[in-house]
Parts: structure tokens; C-alpha cells; sequence
């Protein structure tokens, strides 16, 4: 897919609402923990015209690169740091802005990831296994399936995919790369479904989805790198400032919940999440999991 067809494929999940929750102002200074194709952030910079900042983390550089070219006349007031947003010191800091008005995070995956020829996130297409965000990583996903112990593995897609027939994939995953290599997203997705009887696959999604999660979430740390950021992110907060987070998948979304009404420095404003409406869903099926949590700092 050419670069100006992901610009167009690719839509911000939430971007009305979360912005407007993040209840930006001129004049203010933001953080975009997730810059992507910079649909947020720039919603964020028009809203917070004519003086308002935005300091944008990206740890993919093709993302970056990308979304630049969204931005148009904003471009003045924005910052990139090209750092996962788990080091929100580090780069708050060297943009000059240790504290902030307003940090949203959007946890899901782009349509740039999926899309892009290469990447290693679909089983759409027949590529190499790699699934990396930052290519400047050295773990892929075909290392992790090829090294990876079967008991490891089977926990793997366990708990990050949610896969329950996560024993059997594991194993057959363990015997098919006795007899070669499984280095291709077409290759795993094989082994996947000639690993789980017939009556077992899904309806609605591909039988090697979950799997495809679990590993994308293992080769690039990702609930670790949430963890971080929601410990991390009131400190860089000012008082009234809000926390806004959108996450894909129930356990992402039970880790927000549960840091977000467990740190004494915020107060919850959503009870309940806040999710896409039947419209957006129309439009970008890719939202329909989306949940939106924010809370406020108080202190």
C-alpha cells in the first residue's frame, strides 16, 4: 500500500471524544503519547491554536514520518521525541515541558502497521514475521516462535490473546519448527489453523487473530510499556491536568481501569469506559473495541 493510501485508509480511533476530554485550550501544552499518522495531534494543535504545544512520542519511525506530512501549518508547534512513551521523563524533558496539561495515550495499532507491506502484524499477506514496532529492536516474532519453550508459548497466546486452545497451537508450533523454520506470517497462520480442529474456529475472525496478538504484544513489551506510562504519568501532570487513555483489548483495558482508580494522585471521570458510536464503527469497523478511560489529577 502506497503512503498517501495509508494516510487516507487510516482513521483516529475516539478522536472527538478524547480530545474533547482532554479538554484542550489555547495555549496549552499537551503530550501525544502515540503519534501514529498524527490524526489526535492534530486535532489537539487546532484546538489549542494559536500558541498551544503539543510533544508527540512515536518509537516508529515510518509512523513519524507519515504523520508529519498530516500536520501541515502546525508544524511549529509541535515536538517528536522518537521514544516509546514509557520514557515520558526522558523526553518530556528534552522537549522543555516536564509537566503537561493533558497526556492521551492511544494503545492500538494503526492502520500503518497492519497495512504496510513488510511489518509482520496480518496474516493477510505472506511476509516475514517480524511485528516489530521499532525496528531499531531486536526481538521478532519469528524469534519468539522459533526459541520460545512450549510451555512459554502456550502461556503466551494464553494470556495475551486470550486463545484457549493455546496448549495445542503451541504444541504443534514446537513439532512443525523441528522440521523447518517458521519465518513467515502465511507459515504461522498454517500451523495455527491445522492446529485446531475444524469445529473450534472462530465464526467472525481468523483462527490465528488472538495468536497474532499475543505476539505483537510480546515482541514489543507492550503491557509492560503500559504499565510504565500509567505509573509514570500523573508526576507529569499538572493539577486539573487529565489522563486520557484508549486501549483495544480486555486486558488492556483492565489494567487502565484498575491503575487509573488505584492511584491516589487522580480522580476517575469516566465510571465507564467510552466507547465508538454506530457510525464511527461504520465507518472504521477497526474501532468497534475501542474504550476510552480518563481521570484527572487532582494534587
Amino acid at each position: 500500500m502506497t503512503d498517501s493510501s495509508l494516510r487516507d485508509v487510516h482513521q483516529s480511533v475516539l478522536l472527538e471524544e478524547s480530545v474533547a476530554m482532554l479538554q484542550v485550550v489555547p495555549g496549552g501544552v499537551y503530550m501525544d503519547g502515540t503519534f501514529g499518522l498524527g490524526g489526535h495531534t492534530k486535532e489537539i494543535l487546532r484546538q489549542s491554536s494559536p500558541d498551544g504545544k503539543v510533544v508527540a512520542f512515536d518509537w516508529d519511525g515510518e509512523a513519524i514520518r507519515l504523520g508529519l506530512e498530516n500536520i501541515g501549518n502546525h508544524r511549529n508547534r509541535l515536538t517528536i521525541i522518537h521514544r516509546n512513551f514509557r520514557e515520558i521523563e526522558v523526553g518530556l524533558q528534552a522537549a522543555g515541558y516536564p509537566v503537561v496539561d493533558g497526556i492521551l495515550i492511544d494503545i492500538g495499532l494503526s492502520s500503518l502497521q497492519l497495512d504496510s507491506d513488510g511489518r509482520g502484524f496480518s496474516f493477510r499477506k505472506d511476509e516475514a514475521l517480524d511485528m516489530r514496532m521499532d525496528r531499531r529492536r531486536p526481538l521478532t516474532a519469528a524469534r519468539v516462535i522459533a526459541e520460545t519453550p512450549e510451555k512459554e508459548l502456550a502461556d503466551l497466546f494464553y494470556y495475551y490473546g486470550d486463545e484457549k486452545q493455546a496448549r495445542r497451537i503451541a504444541a504443534h508450533v514446537v513439532k512443525t519448527r523441528s522440521r523447518q523454520r517458521i519465518e513467515t506470517t502465511g507459515q504461522l497462520a498454517e500451523v495455527v489453523s491445522a492446529a485446531v480442529p475444524k469445529r473450534f474456529h472462530p465464526p467472525k475472525i481468523h483462527v490465528a487473530t488472538k495468536v497474532f496478538q499475543a505476539l505483537r504484544i510480546a515482541v514489543n513489551e507492550e503491557l509492560g510499556n503500559l504499565g510504565a506510562i500509567l505509573d509514570k504519568a500523573a508526576s507529569h501532570l499538572r493539577a486539573g491536568g487529565r489522563l486520557c487513555v484508549i486501549s483495544f483489548h480486555s486486558l488492556e483495558d483492565r489494567i487502565v481501569k484498575r491503575s487509573l482508580n488505584g492511584n491516589p494522585e487522580l480522580q476517575v471521570v469516566t465510571r465507564k469506559p467510552i466507547v465508538p458510536g454506530d457510525v464511527e464503527i461504520q465507518r472504521n469497523p477497526r474501532a468497534r473495541s475501542a474504550r476510552l478511560r480518563v481521570a484527572e489529577r487532582t494534587v
